[in-house]
């Protein structure tokens, strides 16, 4: 059995053999005298088999990551943009994810404004209400500007990714509020509050990607290329940002499968 032991688990320092079993020269009930001996100490009181005790209730319940190989829909003719379009994009995003990283810590410590209360990494409808506002949230009908306090109310239309808020987010986090935001997507049109946040949020995810990263902005990218077969016009004002998400997804984040070819 010992045999057996030692040629699945290698030895990681050169500990001798001899004298452990036989107890020559070695009393196992006294302080080690050298390096050496404490080593040997050590050896022997390691068990052969160490079994982990594993709470099942701990484990997540989705414990693998599929993603989905499938193409995003090809745009139709008109509706894609132009490879220097596509590569200016990148260029820009690039610049905007290191600037990001330089200054994050100086906007993580800027004060928030008394209205922003950042909800808790799971509370997933908190942070629909916080990017996209209540009026879309809630699907309310806009109000009358007339009758309309002149004042901005963000709880309303939504917060913008500012970076004192953006900046505070780990990457659990960032993670976490993209995919609520693309499940909303998934179900939902296209409306510019959401677009910044993807925006904000894609800038701020760190390379190489995480599987779920990597599955959540492909799932991304294909659900703008789905919306994109649908609109009627190239002057629709979503064309733009839809093809921004297609574009940072496939060219930045290297889902080159994904990507638009030029007409």
């Amino acid at each position: 059995m010992k045999s057996d032991v030692e040629e699945l688990m290698p030895r990681l320092l050169p500990v001798e053999t001899c004298g452990i079993e036989t107890g020559e020269d070695f009393n196992l009930n006294e302080p080690p005298r050298n390096p050496q001996e404490y080593l040997r100490l050590e050896a022997s009181l390691c068990p052969d088999v160490v079994v982990a005790k594993i709470d099942p209730k701990k484990l997540r319940k989705k414990q693998t990551v599929n993603v989905s190989l499938t193409a995003c829909q090809v745009a139709a003719q008109g509706f894609s943009p132009s490879l220097k379009w596509q590569r200016q994009q990148v260029s820009n995003f690039s610049e905007i994810r290191r600037s990001i990283s330089k200054h994050r810590l100086h906007w993580s410590g800027q004060a928030l404004d008394d209205n922003v209360l950042m909800p808790k990494q799971d509370a997933e409808e908190q942070w629909k209400k916080l990017c996209l506002g209540e009026n879309v949230y809630l699907n309310s009908p806009p109000t009358d500007p007339v009758t309309e306090d002149p004042g901005l109310d963000y709880v309303k239309v939504g917060f913008p990714p500012f970076l004192s808020i953006v900046s505070r987010l780990n990457q659990a986090t960032v993670s976490a509020v993209l995919e609520y935001l693309i499940n909303w997507f998934e179900e939902r049109e296209f409306v510019p509050q959401l677009g910044r946040w993807q925006y904000a949020l894609l800038a701020c995810l760190e390379k190489p990607l995480l599987p779920e990263a990597h599955s959540l902005i492909r799932q991304l990218a294909r659900r703008s290329s789905e919306v994109r077969t649908n609109l009627e016009h190239q002057e629709d004002e979503r064309l733009s940002p839809l093809n921004l998400m297609i574009c940072l997804v496939a060219r930045y984040f290297d889902q080159n499968d994904l990507a638009d070819k030029e007409d």
